[in-house]
């Protein structure tokens, strides 16, 4: 009589080449695929619906394993479970079980890897990772991600949110982007306690209401002439960068990222891609003679054209600022003079360069969302003009001056 079970023999097992199911018997089956490759099948009926549950393959579980599985598997169905509900649920356990010994700075780790790529620099990263390691991780970082709630997201931000707001409403919504992730991810269910609208904003005071303004000393725009007088006399690349960044209404990573290959002499343009700028949008600055001339004095000594003491990489931020500092001009800053150029477009007598003109000068987005989608060009045959009356500007001495200090938040 023929064996209705345990029908295979291990030399068979070997031996087995050509693709198709091979039976062992009770619902076990040896499986060759297309590619030869084996694997072990269990086979059984639920509710009139014939069911396949894999095993394992054959290189690692053996011939006498899979029937022990198998047996397990008969006894269940024998008991009226179903092999393949008790499989998911065992499943289901465990990655209960992962989740609850994913910590908040696991899921951290995790989001900052995930998105790394997509950030313009590596500054961004580490200022989450600071910002994180710093308030953060002290209280919730060791815990369980499924386990961060409302009090224990409000302990994080309180004792930040009056003296540090602008750290703290950045703070807040890394902490729910991480917790959305985790969330995504399965490590967590529920709403996100770190969101703001309808939740986070009647327990916390709003941020525009207890923030404090922060400056940047601006030159007056009347003082400019003789400003540019005194860093033309001043030798090095950190000055020239300076000088060019007034000319061009730039801001300092703009300026200091340069490369010569974004730089068309004959056009007089310089176009800076989008990954470089704080809108995200490639930006064309046209260049004035004295801008041109500028550059065609610096010397070319690698990609940058205000290269740092190391020839591969440019000038630091803190370079910019020594310059100042050096002139004895501690009272403003480098970003400053992009106040001082919005102040001259708006003040001084002569000037008729429309708003739009001069905030697409210095790569701002238009406000007002109807004017913006008529204003789809960026202007540049109108900002040429500006550009090289402003230079003009520079080039002259003025008659009086005056100090002044404005809004961070006027000039972004």
């Amino acid at each position: 009589m023929a064996r209705t079970i345990e029908r295979l023999t291990a030399a068979a097992v070997s031996r087995a080449k050509e693709p198709g199911y091979y039976p062992d018997g009770g619902g076990l089956y040896l499986q060759v695929s297309s590619s030869g490759t084996k694997s072990w099948i269990f086979r059984y009926s639920r509710g009139g619906k014939e069911r396949h549950m894999g095993l394992g393959p054959f290189h690692t579980i053996g011939l006498a394993q899979a029937r022990e599985y198998a047996r397990g598997h008969r006894a269940t169905l024998l008991a009226g479970g179903d092999p393949l509900e008790l499989k998911k649920g065992e499943q289901l356990a465990g990655q209960l079980e992962r989740a609850k010994s994913m910590t908040f700075d696991d899921c951290a780790a995790s989001y900052i890897a995930t998105h790394r790529g997509s950030w313009k620099n590596q500054k961004h990263a580490a200022q989450w990772e600071s910002t994180l390691a710093t308030y953060a991780s002290p209280i919730i970082g060791s815990l369980p991600v499924a386990s961060v709630d409302t009090p224990l997201v409000v302990k994080v931000l309180q004792p930040i949110w009056q003296e540090k707001t602008e750290t703290a409403t950045r703070l807040r919504a890394r902490i729910e982007n991480i917790l959305d992730w985790a969330t995504v991810s399965h490590f967590r269910t529920g709403d996100n306690p770190a969101r703001w609208r309808g939740h986070l904003d009647n327990l916390l005071a709003d941020p525009s209401r207890v923030a404090r303004v922060v400056h940047h000393a601006a030159l007056p725009w009347q003082e400019v002439g003789a400003f540019m007088v005194d860093l033309r006399q001043r030798e090095g690349v950190a000055a020239r960068a300076v000088e060019f960044g007034i000319l061009t209404a730039a801001r300092s990573g703009e300026i200091r990222g340069a490369k010569w290959s974004e730089v068309d002499l004959d056009a007089a343009v310089w176009t800076v891609p989008a990954e470089r700028m704080k809108a995200g949008r490639e930006h064309r600055v046209p260049l004035s003679t004295a801008a041109l001339a500028l550059l065609r004095a610096m010397p070319e000594l690698g990609e940058h054209i205000f290269p740092g003491q190391r020839g591969d990489a440019p000038l630091s931020d803190m370079s910019l600022t020594a310059v100042l500092r050096r002139m004895d001009r501690k009272e403003i800053t480098v970003h400053g003079f992009r106040s001082t150029f919005r102040d001259w477009c708006a003040e001084s007598v002569g000037n008729s360069f429309p708003r739009e003109v001069c905030e697409h000068a210095l790569a701002h987005s238009l406000p007002d969302k109807v004017e913006a989608a008529y204003r789809r060009g960026d202007l540049i045959e109108k900002r040429k003009v500006l550009m090289q009356v402003w230079a003009d500007y520079c080039g002259q001495r003025p008659t009086f001056a005056t100090v002044t200090t404005l809004n961070r938040e006027s000039i972004a």
